[in-house]
């Protein structure tokens, strides 16, 4: 499906989002073909039965893990990327032998329509069904019972979700995103950071939830930061993005409002000033230094080509400001430092920590994706997606050779037998060692 009609598609994305040809066929199109074919190669493994490794008094019992499809899901994805946060889920789904019911983003109506029109004509519409439509369509969805639901989008919906899963005790999956950091180690290379972040915040115009949220650098380095950022941006869009082929649109008019008004109330200083064309919803990369606590910028995940920068005096500095915030989907660093990267790791926390890059952690599969706190938790991508919409049914198959070492559960209870019942509760439990 993504091969023949990948043309419609890039036209519907072109349509709703503006988003480049290349950019929809790259992170579009190409990586579900890419997922799907190594998902059907990989499948039989993923489905194999497990047997656990246990003791030689219980491997007569055949322990074993069955690999059984959740059942019914629902599928509720984004406009950001409305393909592959689609596709990738119900790769998985198929993968599990879930039937599944996909829900589209209302702010895409032109791609939602086409997914509606095209998945029948590859998909048995008995087993996976597209249902467009906005709020009320959503909540009746939701008032039905699913064996598992996989949401992603914001905090906001993701509680209504939750809610309405709760009702039914179904399991879900919340992907929600939040404000992603990056930290600058002052002795990495200032001018490589800017170009990498750069190039992350420009992917979908920013629109995407992994994109740099925020910048973290020593306060005597920020203005060399701004400067490497001018230079890139202007070799990355040598007449401005404004008008380059190479650069998207901001989804809705209440979308570009929000961040023109957020840009508009910054106490930070506009050091890379993005044109704007409210008619077309085209915001350009714009760049804001000495941006401070409390700022109109620091308020909420901005979702858009918008990259504020915040002096810090020290590395513990940059680490306190992350903490004292929601747990972000992802942290960024740029450092060559290993003891700063495991200082990283063990004094913060984070779905997922990239060194050095910005976005591209999401082109490597074998990788899990997820969020923790507010920002989302269940797994996906390849086998992870697999596993999110399997259950993993537990099995033994006692012979009838197995009784004799079995008499000693049934009642009267000998005191030899409670001494072998109760050995564990009497263990030598070993000294911790230092």
């Amino acid at each position: 499906m993504a091969q023949n009609e990948r043309e419609l598609i890039c036209d519907a994305l072109q349509k709703d989002l503006g988003k480049p040809r290349t950019e929809v066929l790259t992170s579009e199109v190409g990586s579900i073909i890419e997922r799907a074919v190594k998902s059907a190669e990989q499948l039989p493994e993923w489905a194999k039965t497990e047997h656990p490794d246990v003791g030689d008094w219980q491997k007569s019992w055949n322990p074993a893990i069955y690999k059984a499809p959740r059942g019914t899901v629902l599928i509720i994805s984004p406009w950001n990327y409305p393909m592959i946060l689609s596709f990738q889920l119900l790769i998985g789904a198929i993968a599990a032998g879930c039937t599944a019911v996909l829900k589209p983003s209302e702010l895409v109506p032109t791609f939602s329509q086409l997914l509606e029109e095209i998945m029948p004509k590859y998909l048995d519409p008995n087993a996976y069904r597209v249902v467009n439509g906005a709020v009320s369509e959503t909540s009746e969805l939701l008032e039905l019972q699913w064996d598992h639901i996989f949401y992603t989008g914001n905090g906001r919906v993701a509680r209504i979700v939750a809610s309405a899963a709760a009702k039914h005790l179904t399991p879900l999956a919340l992907e929600l995103g939040g404000k992603s950091p990056v930290i600058i180690d002052s002795a990495y290379d200032i001018d490589l950071a800017a170009k990498r972040i750069l190039w992350g915040k420009c992917n979908n115009a920013g629109q995407i939830c992994v994109a740099p949220d925020y910048i973290l650098v020593q306060r005597d380095k920020q203005d060399e930061l701004v400067k490497a950022f001018q230079k890139h941006y202007n070799a990355f869009f040598p007449k401005g993005a404004l008008d380059s082929p190479s650069f998207g649109s901001i989804v809705s008019d209440s979308h570009y409002k929000r961040l023109t008004s957020l840009l508009s109330h910054t106490k930070g200083e506009v050091v890379l000033q993005g044109r704007t064309d409210a008619a077309r919803r085209r915001l350009e990369p714009t760049i804001v230094k000495d941006v401070a606590e409390g700022d109109s910028l620091l308020e909420e995940e901005l979702f858009g080509p918008i990259l504020p920068i915040v002096p810090v005096d020290s590395l513990k500095q940059a680490i306190d400001f992350v903490n004292a915030r929601s747990h972000p989907l992802v942290l960024y660093a740029f450092s060559d430092n290993e003891s700063m990267k495991q200082q990283l790791l063990s004094e913060t926390q984070s779905g997922g920590i990239v060194f050095n890059d910005t976005f591209q952690q999401l082109a490597v599969s074998q990788l899990p994706f997820a969020g923790v706190g507010e920002s989302g938790y269940g797994y996906q991508f390849m086998k992870y997606t697999y596993d999110t919409f399997t259950q993993l049914r537990s099995s033994i198959d006692m012979p009838k050779e197995a009784e004799a070492r079995l008499a000693m559960r049934y009642p009267p209870h000998s005191e030899d037998a409670v001494k072998a019942l109760t050995a564990a509760v009497y263990r030598s439990i070993p000294s911790s060692r230092l």
